[in-house]
This record gives structure tokens, sequence and C-alpha cells, in this order.
């Protein structure tokens, strides 16, 4: 590893061998993002596993429908 992904290897190195922990992560889930009518504008439709985005879309409820990663509140 060369520049800025090597230095921060080395920091969390030194600072796993100082004894530091690091801060637990969020549990993030596969959300599903896009527009519909109501809401032409992208938003936060559901959680993968609630959702069908292939249905949505070829149904024409939503279009423009991605999946991200999200921290899950």
């Amino acid at each position: 590893m060369e520049g800025p992904a090597a230095e921060e290897a080395e920091a969390r190195l030194d600072e796993l061998e100082r004894g530091r922990r690091e801060e637990p992560r969020a549990q993030e889930r596969p959300a599903v993002y896009g527009s519909t009518r109501d809401e032409p504008e992208r938003h936060f439709i559901g959680w993968l596993d609630d959702v069908d985005p292939d249905e949505l879309f070829s149904s024409g409820e939503a279009w423009g429908l991605t999946v991200v990663r999200k921290a899950q509140d």
C-alpha cells in the first residue's frame, strides 16, 4: 500500500497496539431509494428485504431506483 491508504492503515495499527478500541459501527442494511408519482424527488422507499425494486419498476410505481447501504436507526 502507498499514500493515504498506507497512512490510515498504519494509524489504525498504532491505535490497536495502544489498546484503543474503535467505536462500533451502526448496523447497515440495503435501502431502496427512488422516485414515485407522489414524491418525484429521490427518497427512501423501503428496506430491500421489505420491497422488491424490480417489481416496483416493472409496475411503473417507482423509477430511478438505487440500492444503497444505510445505517439502521
